[in-house]
């Protein structure tokens, strides 16, 4: 792989931001890593970015050819913000960027969509990731880590459905070739992990690897969504209780190549994950 130009990296203290730094410096690229404290990054130079801060936006571009876009986290309409700094990112002479998005939001459907659906009008050098559910979720500060930590249970309405679960780091291994290697995939690109899983097996899985006994409770909808609504706003709390909805209905039931294809080795598995992040069984 040769050495890129700058690259901006947007939320590099985040799940993908962090690995997507990372990985990048390891390979020797340089890498501004943006974040709204300006956070030390390994190997990195920081820089403070605030998606609602503009007056941030022009020294975190300075010298930038290309970005890695994590969306404004929690905002239903993020692109009014994004259109415009990506707008500036072209004047600055940024030439490719990689946007995160979904594997529930196609091009032009809500929220990030709308920012898919523009970027090969922004830039001629672009990809979209759209990676299925990370794995993650289920270790660290989700709401899933907690209740396994402190209830040993996993509370969702996606009945028997099943969802190609993705490693985070991944996820990151292909934003680092789809923002480096020397032709950009200008397309989207469907993450998922090397099987679907129903979240009865999640449970079997963590109870065989940590030793621990790990159950999924299977909620209806409305008591999901209304289980939410203590925890997060309730327009929030919906959309999430309509995802485990459409997964009930096989709507993340796929598996697909794009790890495989773009970094040539296969997507780890919820089991490898596991190992690695809990080596003792605890």
């Amino acid at each position: 792989m040769t050495t890129t130009g700058t690259t901006l990296v947007i939320g590099a203290t985040g799940t993908t931001g962090s690995r997507t730094a990372a990985q990048l410096t390891a390979a020797g690229h340089r890498v501004r890593a943006a974040g709204r404290r300006a956070a030390p990054v390994a190997g990195a130079e920081p820089v403070l970015f605030d998606w609602y801060d503009s007056a941030t936006h022009a020294a975190a571009l300075d010298g930038v050819d290309r970005v890695y876009l994590v969306p404004p986290v929690g905002d239903p309409d993020p692109a009014a913000t994004m259109l415009a700094f990506l707008g500036q990112a072209r004047t600055a002479g940024v030439h490719r960027a990689v946007l995160l998005s979904s594997s529930a939001i196609p091009e032009g459907g809500p929220a990030v969509g709308t920012v898919h659906r523009a970027l090969p009008d922004l830039f001629d050098q672009w990809a979209v990731l759209r990676p299925s559910w990370f794995m993650q979720n289920f270790i660290g500060t989700h709401l899933h880590a907690r209740s396994i930590r402190d209830e040993g249970v996993i509370r969702t309405a996606t009945g028997t459905g099943r969802v190609g679960f993705v490693d985070a780091d991944d996820i990151a291994a292909v934003a680092v070739r789809a923002l480096t290697d020397e032709q950009a995939p200008n397309t989207d690109l469907v993450l998922t992990g090397p099987e679907a899983l129903g979240y009865d097996d999640i449970a079997a899985i963590i109870t065989e690897v940590t030793g621990r006994a790990v159950v999924h409770h299977r909620l209806s909808y409305e008591q999901l969504r209304d289980r939410l609504t203590t925890q997060l706003p309730m327009e929030f709390a919906a959309m999430l209780a309509g995802m485990d909805r459409a997964i009930a209905g096989g709507a993340e039931d796929r598996i697909t190549d794009t790890v495989q294809r773009l970094t040539g080795r296969p997507p780890r598995s919820f089991q490898a994950l596991l190992r690695r992040q809990l080596p003792n069984g605890s």
